[in-house]
Formats: C-alpha cells, structure tokens, sequence
C-alpha cells in the first residue's frame, strides 16, 4: 500500500456541522493573529481529527499565505475544501468569519468610549507584548516539522527570506513565490516506508 493511498484511507470525512463547530469555536476565539489561529486549527484538524494530512495542511497554509486578503480566512476555506470540497468550503468560511465579524462591529461601536480609558490603553499594552511571544511560539509550531525533516534547507530559506524581508524590503508574495521555486528545485527525498510485515 502506497503512503498516499494510506493518507487517504487514515483521514475521517467531517460531517457540515463539525466543520461549522471547529472553525467557529477556533476561529472566533483563538487571539494573536490569523496565524496563531492556524496553529490551534491545524493541532484540531490534523492532530486531534484526522481531517487532513500534514501534506495537505502544508498545501493549504502556503496557498493562504500567497492570496491577497486576509489569509486565515483563505485558509479556512482551502481546509474547508480540502476536507469536504466547495460545501466544506462555504461552511468553514461562514463559521470563520460571520461570529468575529459580529463582534469587530461591536467593538467600532463602543470604541469611542474604550480608546480614551486608562484601563483600555493598559490593556492593549499587554495585549501587544503577549502578542509577539505568540507569534513566535506560532512560528516555531510551522516550522518544527520542516526543521527536523531538512535541516540544511531551512537553514538557508529561512535567513535569506528574514534577509530579503528586512534588509530588501521585498514583498511577502516575492518572498514565498521564490522560496516555492528553490524548494521545487532543491526537493528533500522523503524515508521510504517500511515493508510490510510477513506472517509466519
């Protein structure tokens, strides 16, 4: 049996209404950025739920990382997909975005009243500071796997792109777009599986 066909037989089909309760609950309560979300859904759907492969995780995040917009929503529609083509699509996004959404309009409202309080502008001191830890912590989860499995790799892409970034000023979509063709130009041999077992 091939690893793909493996993948393929090891993932669970979500029904709607787990997606639609996923992606709310995360989506909507996870702080820190689009990316921090990610990490949480990813630790839900490819850990916990055997939605989607780490393979197909990777396709997903990269493919939200290059669409213009906000990415974590792109990506809940590629994992939406992913999992259950266009309806997984629909559904994953609506849950996403709609209860968030509800809540910045809210927050508009009342801002006028929060923005000139002691308490409020202590608050979001805090809240920055916290901020930046976990977008650290977030990028190490992304990129854990990929330091284990190519080393060497990653210790090229990942200062040249931090170069390119801060020193170049290149854009993101420049960045990842040629970090994508040395990776299709420098591919890591994946370990073949193990034969399988032969009953005696």
């Amino acid at each position: 049996m091939s690893d793909e066909v493996a993948t393929v037989e090891a993932r669970v089909r979500p029904t709607l209404g787990a997606i639609a309760s996923i992606f709310a609950r995360y989506a909507n309560t996870t702080f820190g950025g689009g990316s921090a979300t990610i990490a949480v859904l990813k630790e839900e759907v490819v850990v916990k739920r055997p939605w989607l492969s780490q393979e197909e995780f990777d396709l997903n995040y990269a493919l939200s990382r290059l669409t213009p917009g906000t990415n974590l929503l792109a990506f809940c529609t590629a994992a939406g997909w992913t999992a259950r083509r266009w309806r997984g699509a629909v559904v994953a996004l609506i849950a996403a975005s709609v209860p968030c959404s509800l809540f910045a309009v809210m927050v508009t409202v009342f801002y006028e009243q929060l923005h000139g309080s002691a308490w409020f502008q202590a608050a979001l001191t805090g809240a920055l500071a916290a901020a930046v830890a976990i977008m650290l912590s977030t990028a190490w989860v992304f990129a854990a796997p990929h330091l284990r499995a190519a080393p060497l790799k990653a210790a090229v892409i990942v200062p040249s792109a931090a170069a390119l970034s801060l020193l170049a000023h290149l854009t993101p979509v420049k960045i990842l777009l040629g970090a994508a063709v040395v990776g299709l130009l420098w591919p890591v041999a994946r370990p073949k599986p193990a034969p399988p077992e032969v009953a005696s």
